[in-house]
């Protein structure tokens, strides 16, 4: 099960810090061109917010266990993962955007699970 986590943490890292990374650099009509015109609804102040949560979200899932400082960063991380994922369930919903759901679906249940063994059966 450690195992498990560990890919999940490490994929979810690599999507979190890429999407970021991208939200940070990017401009508002290459993030709308890149992720849809839902950006346009969103002030800029907001969505650079919102590429430095998720790559901090990133940065939490892995760095905290591998260094062996504060372990328990890594379940609030993916607990952050969640609560971003909620955000862009009702973004999509609010859109009838249902292809878009399923992957923020997959990706909240991904951080769910990490979030409960992180903070239950599977601590550091």
């Amino acid at each position: 099960m450690n195992t498990l986590l560990w890919i999940l943490q490490i994929v979810l890292a690599l999507v979190f810090a890429g999407a970021g990374l991208v939200i940070m650099v990017k401009s508002r009509a290459g993030l709308s061109k890149m992720f849809g015109d839902w950006v346009d609804n969103i002030p800029p102040s907001l969505l650079k917010l919102l590429g430095l949560a998720e790559f901090a979200a990133a940065v939490g899932l892995v760095l905290p266990p591998l260094v062996g400082v504060l372990p328990v960063l890594t379940a609030l991380a993916a607990v952050g993962v969640v609560i971003v994922m909620i955000g862009a369930v009702v973004i999509h919903v609010g859109r009838t955007d249902y292809p878009g759901l399923a992957m923020n679906v997959i990706i909240a249940a991904m951080a769910g699970l990490v979030a409960w063994a992180r903070f239950g059966p599977y601590t550091f």
